[in-house]
């Protein structure tokens, strides 16, 4: 067993849970065995060998002033790092651990976005709801809700993507759960005290730290959402991050508070991040103009988090027209907010007691800025807009006192640390300016020193200098060295000189070490009083941080909205998106954008939207959605006028991928979403499907397709737009009073082909399938044979598989024989012809046509009304609709065209009772 310091390291190691232990050796953090050889490969350090009692240690080490930045790097990686300081004790000294540091504790992080830990709590019933608590630790943001649902508790996760995840007890062995958070989340899960989710100790912890009155107050009346609550409370305090005092707001937030986007929607919409995961490419990167860190997160929540409160946007967009307009107050403004620092960080680090001078001095200049903001607003055109109300929350004489004080007590240029000299300016405090005379009186006397022993004693080659290992010394040239009086004590030889010493020098040293501690100590008191006084009003630096992060976020979509023609939409009470020539606010990015109209209310709130493979039909609506997402975030939008009505939700289906380890294929995926879909989404919703049942048999695809379409418009009643290679689908509109036809326009000119990129009424009646696999490159025998395919079924309905084989091992055909395979559409089988003419006669029945490229209007498939055409008028519509029976051949008709002539014969029927 290992003894001595290695022993001691290891005892402590065995204490607390975390991945990696730094214990402070002196001047260093040091880690052994194990931790040593992690840390060496994560972070570049060099490995030595410690010597304890026989046996050897592996040990790599950092200074003290430099572990932040190592431990901030270990925690990025997700590991868990536990601190232990060393203290002095009456026999020497001890250690003991002061701090746990986790992903969603740690405060010196090293991106601007929020940093988020989330407990989640429930009950073991299947049915039960959720309580969420979510609290930024850096800013000392605290949220929490109750979600219905697991799709619910995976949407809010992926907004606000935690660092750290808290599960409670019972649901550390929901495998579905853990699984969508390490699936969805960058973040780590960590398992905290069963306890600390009990009712009644995370109610008391969460009414200490914010007040009976303030928790009933916001109106949180769930349990469970205290309950996860009082979890992230104690976890905090648990871990040694010292940041409760920053937490001085309780936020409760609900369903109906803001619009609700899942996680596949929010993928899908490449909101904060593309599909391939980059940050470049996503709305918010497209319209980030923010100029402070703070003024990005907020923007950034702006955008994943929509608000339904038609009036709270009416006021974000009157703020923003103000600003779009007012060039000038708005370059303004910018530049005084360009020098503004991160008050909620600030706030955070001074309770935690890890803010230094300079942070300090960045609370003072950041404070001195308010004055020039205030100037920015009121004295402009912005003086009677809601931008103008943005500062009025601030107490700005508290922040001029501050301002004042930081100014009259912290050095303009202080060292980094907090244990040396220097931090305090002369002039604050008597007793410490009194240390600074005579110390000041010391310095002098002992830089003068060399030329007063040179004119005393004739002397030259004189110096009078300090270090580590000699303390202070007067070096004289070997040359001279024999002409030094007696009273020197030589302590050092050197190549060209010698080192001495003096009682009075020795003296003097230990007066000038001694005033140096003392004022040290003096100046670190002081310092430590100011950063508790500034801890003291973290709802000052808070109030005054957001207050210029909401400002920073109005500018940004001002800047974006006046640079790139954007408009102010007009919110409206009704089930309506009226967009005239509307864009997709990334891709007018990057190319020459054809803009296009849309038009969704009450009476034609279902779009079926056909036309090729990359002609332009994802891009459209998603632009749609992203219209109706930007105008419910308070910002203009990219068109030339937009009507929008409120929505409760965004239900996006666009693509899916295989989730092969999850036992997940890409058709099962695709139709979870769609059921999620079906289930979540409202009349007062928002819902776009980009091809459904693509992943499966034709026949079962258009049927999945077909069936979605009649529940989204019949039961859910929501607005929606569907993109379909499938135009059977387009007869719908026929039979849906709600349902209309758009399609992207393509030009045909002699075999080639030109997407327009415009949208018009109406459905188109080709894929241009083939065109498209010419365009990719597929080889030219494969694309000749893929047309001559297209059009003998186009003409035929029937596809002649070319070298088919005809028998099995010992009788079959070469691939060079004559014989011709063909499958017959309109009976679903093969059929073999010997002399290599096969018969496809019977292959022609009316009602069958190529899946996914009929044409209803005569180029492939027959419609009721042509089929009834031959038949005489009956003496009723019942005997009408028994003769149309009498002449349908049930297995030469395709489903979707027996499921749409059945609905016109029941509507007949139903007519003539």
């Amino acid at each position: 067993m290992a003894t001595g310091i290695v022993g001691e390291f290891l005892d402590l190691k065995a204490e607390t849970d975390a991945d990696v232990l730094a214990m402070q050796c002196g001047d260093f953090y040091e880690f052994f065995a194990d931790d040593a050889e992690l840390v060496a490969e994560e972070l570049d350090l060099t490995v030595s060998q410690k010597s304890s009692h026989g046996s050897s240690y592996p040990m790599a080490g950092v200074p003290l002033s430099e572990l932040t930045p190592y431990v901030s790097a270990l925690v990025e990686r997700g590991y868990r790092v536990a601190v232990a300081d060393q203290y002095e004790t009456d026999d020497g000294h001890a250690r003991e651990i002061t701090r746990v540091v986790t992903p969603g504790t740690i405060l010196e992080t090293t991106g601007d976005d929020a940093r988020y830990l989330a407990a989640i709590v429930r009950e073991r019933d299947a049915d039960a709801p959720y309580g969420l608590a979510l609290a930024d630790v850096t800013t000392g943001r605290f949220l929490v809700t109750e979600v219905a649902d697991a799709g619910d508790l995976r949407a809010e996760l992926y907004r606000f993507d935690p660092a750290e995840v808290l599960p409670g007890p019972a649901l550390r062995t929901d495998d579905d759960l853990i699984a969508a958070v390490r699936e969805d989340l960058s973040g780590s899960i960590s398992l905290f005290d069963a306890e600390a989710f009990a009712p009644g100790r995370a109610t008391h912890a969460v009414r200490e730290q914010f007040g009976r009155e303030t928790a009933d107050s916001v109106g949180i009346d769930s349990e469970l959402a205290l309950r996860a609550a009082g979890a992230v409370l104690g976890y905090v305090e648990e871990t040694g991050a010292g940041v409760l005092a920053s937490m001085t707001r309780l936020t409760a937030y609900g369903d109906d508070d803001h619009v609700e986007l899942d996680a596949t929607t929010q993928r899908n919409l490449e909101i904060t991040e593309t599909m391939r995961g980059d940050a470049d490419g996503t709305l918010f990167d497209a319209v980030d103009h923010t100029v402070t860190a703070a003024g990005g997160r907020l923007l950034r929540e702006w955008l994943t988090r929509p608000r339904r409160d038609r009036n709270a946007l009416e006021r974000r967009l009157d703020a923003v027209e103000s600003l779009a307009a007012a060039a000038l107050a708005r370059d303004r403004l910018r530049d005084t907010l360009g020098d503004a620092a991160d008050l909620e960080r600030l706030a955070a680090r001074a309770t935690s007691g890890s803010a230094g001078a300079r942070e300090l001095l960045s609370v003072r200049d950041t404070l001195a800025l308010l004055p020039a903001l205030v100037d920015a607003v009121s004295g402009s055109d912005l003086a009677d807009s809601p931008v103008a109300t943005v500062l009025d929350g601030i107490d700005r004489g508290r922040a001029a006192e501050w301002r004042a004080e930081l100014a009259a007590a912290l050095a303009e240029d202080p060292p980094k640390t907090t244990t040396q000299g220097g931090l305090i300016r002369e002039g604050y405090d008597d007793e410490l300016d009194e240390l600074i005379a005579s110390h000041e009186e010391s310095k002098e006397w002992l830089d003068t020193l060399a030329d007063r022993e040179k004119r005393q004693y004739g002397l030259s080659h004189v110096t009078v200098d300090r270090n580590k290992t000699d303390g202070y010394y007067i070096q004289v040239g070997k040359s001279v060295a024999d002409q030094v009086p007696e009273h020197y004590r030589e302590i050092k030889t050197l190549k060209n000189s010698k080192r001495f010493v003096t009682a009075e020098l020795e003296e003097r040293e230990r007066e000038v070490l001694r005033l140096e501690e003392a004022r040290g100590d003096l100046e670190y008191e002081l310092f430590e009083e100011i950063r508790e006084r500034v801890a003291g009003d973290t709802e000052l630096l808070q109030d005054a941080g957001r207050a210029i992060a909401e400002l920073d976020a109005l500018a940004s979509l001002a800047t974006h909205a006046a640079g790139n023609d954007w408009t102010r939409p007009d919110l409206t009470d009704d089930r309506r998106l009226a967009v005239e020539a509307g864009r997709h606010p990334v891709v007018e990015r990057t190319t020459d954008f054809v803009p296009n109209d849309l038009e969704l209310d009450a009476e034609r709130g279902f779009l079926i939207v056909t036309g090729p493979n990359m002609s332009g039909k994802s891009t459209y609506m998603r632009q749609a959605a992203l219209i109706q997402l930007l105008a419910q975030a308070g910002s203009f939008v990219p068109a030339r006028s937009a009507a929008v009505g409120l929505v409760d939700g965004i239900y996006t289906r666009v693509g899916a991928l295989d989730e092969l380890a999850q036992g997940r294929s890409t058709f099962m995926v695709e139709m979870q979403e769609l059921s999620n879909i079906l289930h979540s989404a409202t009349e007062d919703s928002l819902v776009i499907l980009d091809e459904v049942g693509r992943g499966t048999a034709t026949y079962d695809g258009i049927s999945i397709a077909w069936a979605a379409t009649e529940y989204l418009h019949n039961e859910v009643r929501a607005r929606t737009l569907f993109a379909t290679h499938y135009h059977e689908l387009t007869a719908l509109a026929d039979h849906l009073p709600r349902v209309a036809n758009v399609h992207v326009a393509v030009d045909e000119r002699d075999g080639d082909v030109t997407f327009l990129r415009s949208v018009h009424d109406g459905p188109t009646n080709r894929s241009y399938g083939v065109h498209v696999a010419d365009l990719a490159g597929v080889p030219d025998p494969v694309v000749e044979r893929a047309d001559a395919v297209l059009d003998r079924l186009r003409e035929e309905k029937a596809i002649e598989a070319k070298g088919g084989t005809g028998g099995g091992a010992g009788g079959g055909k070469s691939v060079g024989d004559t014989e011709q395979v063909v499958f017959d559409l309109s009976s679903g089988s093969f059929a073999s012809d010997e002399s290599g003419q096969a018969d496809a006669a019977a292959t022609g029945s009316a009602g069958t046509g190529a899946p996914g490229d009929a044409d209803r209007t005569g180029n492939g498939g027959s419609t009721a009304t042509a089929a009834s055409e031959s038949v005489d008028e009956p003496e009723s519509d019942a005997e009408a609709v028994l003769a149309d029976l009498r002449d349908v051949d049930v297995a030469a008709t395709a489903p979707v065209e027996l499921l749409s002539r059945v609905q016109e014969w029941q509507a007949r029927l139903d007519d003539s009772t």
